[in-house]
């Protein structure tokens, strides 16, 4: 996808050898980091064109809306680009308080303890009731 005119400011960004760039998807009100995944081109001119964070499935090798089947969208506050220009950090409000697909308010749950991973955060909501297929 070549950028458009008035899309000069994807150029800037340094895409790793498979056109993607990691995202970190802060809490714009508490800070929390809620997830880490991935944008192409496309992706990230979606999410700032449509102010909702659009996503590349690597394992599904397409785009995902963030929220598109569970309704937890993560509405764009901010956008930054970081000072090698190759990581992005989008603040968010997230759209029912949950950002993981395991029904927790972030993927970040499992602290390192002793040498266990344990979790730290509980289930907000049963995916099974989230993901109804």
């Amino acid at each position: 996808m070549t950028p458009k005119k008035n899309q000069t400011w994807l150029i800037e960004v340094k895409w790793n050898i498979d056109g993607l760039v990691p995202v970190i998807a802060q809490d714009f009100q508490t800070g929390d980091v809620l997830t880490q995944a991935w944008m192409n081109r496309e992706a990230l001119t979606l999410t700032e064109k449509e102010g909702q964070a659009v996503y590349w499935s690597r394992s599904r090798k397409k785009i995902w809306r963030k929220g598109e089947e569970s309704g937890h969208q993560q509405i764009i506050k901010e956008i930054f680009l970081d000072c090698d220009n190759d990581a992005l950090l989008i603040k968010v409000e997230q759209v029912g308080g949950i950002a993981c697909h395991t029904g927790r308010a972030r993927c970040f749950h499992q602290r390192l303890e002793k040498g266990k991973w344990v979790i730290c955060d509980p289930v907000i909501k049963n995916p099974a009731e989230i993901y109804k297929k």
